[in-house]
């Protein structure tokens, strides 16, 4: 698309103190629109960011459909959790970030008291809030968070690399729980964001071998760029990987992570199957087969910051993971390519990004 780059934008301060612009709205299940926003300056210790880029993925096509616990979505609201920007204005008091940085945003916003915040779960906050899902999102035109959840991105990430830093962060997030042993045979089952990014975060734990299995021939290539030995649309071998990621959130996916550990092998359950989808698992298998097994919620602070410091150190450079762009005048056409939709036979798709900046196709 014309006018768009990963380099994008300068430092150049943004002034504006006050105004109106365009945002994806989703008012209730199936009524997503356009709609006119106001910001106003930040408060206190708060960063208004001006989003560069801000990604889609199928946790909004939920949002959308209605399909997503309702627990975990309160309309309406801005679409946008995963995203970067450029610092336009800041609070009194703020010291860590200026006007012109290029800047990501932590989408979970908890309340840092409850007994989980204190010991550092802050992805089980009992009152957080999150970005996209119960406050306003970055696909409009500006956000306002508290200083500390801004992070600076250096000079050598571009600010699309930065929209990846929220899938990202999930992904680092469970591996770093349930880490993989050095020299291990490895699965990624998925073959969209979260699987690519799964696979080109595991070559830091340095694996024998990382197989993605997937769905789409059209992803091979993507995968073996991002870090994979091998890909495969066939059936898996039961019992044959030392250590298994599940991130398509599909039923059938589901079902195939728990076959396909090695006996004593590990198991990290990363997708959301869907709200009120039940998976058929033996428990027998489980317990006979001694698999370590372990969910990851989203993430946490910690995770999210280790995420910018590799970025920022160059250890991990996700952005071939980036396949579609569009302005958000064309959402329509952003939410059907997510869809599967209307792209060339063979064409492969990874994470599909709105340019909030762009307004034209």
């Amino acid at each position: 698309m014309a006018g768009v780059s990963a380099d994008e934008s300068t430092r150049e301060p943004l002034t504006e103190k006050s105004g109106t612009g365009i945002a994806v709205v989703v008012s209730a299940p199936h009524d997503i629109r356009l709609t006119e926003r106001t910001w106003t300056p930040p408060g206190p210790g708060e960063v208004r960011i001006v989003p560069a880029f801000a990604g889609v993925c199928g946790t909004d096509l939920e949002i959308i459909d209605g399909a997503m616990d309702p627990a975990y979505v309160r309309y309406p609201l801005v679409l946008g959790h995963e995203w970067s920007g450029t610092v336009a204005e800041t609070g009194s008091g703020v010291t860590r970030v200026q006007p012109g940085d290029h800047v990501v945003v932590e989408g979970i916003v908890p309340d840092g008291t409850c007994p989980a915040c204190r010991a550092g779960a802050t992805n089980l906050c009992a009152q957080y809030d999150e970005l996209g899902f119960t406050k306003d999102g970055a696909a409009g035109p500006s956000v306002t968070a508290a200083e500390h959840l801004v992070h600076r991105l250096s000079d050598s990430v571009a600010l699309e690399t930065g929209a990846l830093v929220e899938p990202m962060a999930v992904v680092i997030r469970g591996m770093n729980e349930l880490p993989p042993e050095r020299g291990s045979r490895l699965l990624v089952i998925g073959d969209g964001t979260v699987g690519l990014l799964a696979a080109h975060a595991a070559r830091l734990w340095s694996p024998s071998s990382i197989v993605v299995a997937g769905l789409r021939e059209s992803q091979r290539q993507l995968a073996l760029r991002l870090g994979a030995t091998e890909f495969t649309t066939g059936s898996i071998d039961p019992r044959s990987f030392d250590y298994v990621i599940e991130a398509a959130g599909a039923v059938s996916a589901v079902e195939t992570a728990f076959t396909a550990p090695r006996r004593g092998g590990q198991l990290l359950l990363l997708g959301i199957a869907g709200h009120e989808r039940a998976v058929s698992i033996s428990s027998d298998d489980i317990v006979n087969n001694d698999l370590r097994i372990r969910g990851s919620f989203g993430y946490t602070a910690e995770a999210w910051r280790l995420v910018v410091a590799l970025l920022n150190q160059g250890s991990l450079d996700p952005s071939p993971v980036v396949t579609h762009r569009y302005p958000l005048t064309s959402i329509e056409h952003a939410i059907s390519a997510l869809r599967g939709h209307d792209l060339p036979s063979g064409e492969p798709r990874g994470k599909v990004l709105l340019v909030p900046g762009e307004v034209t196709a």
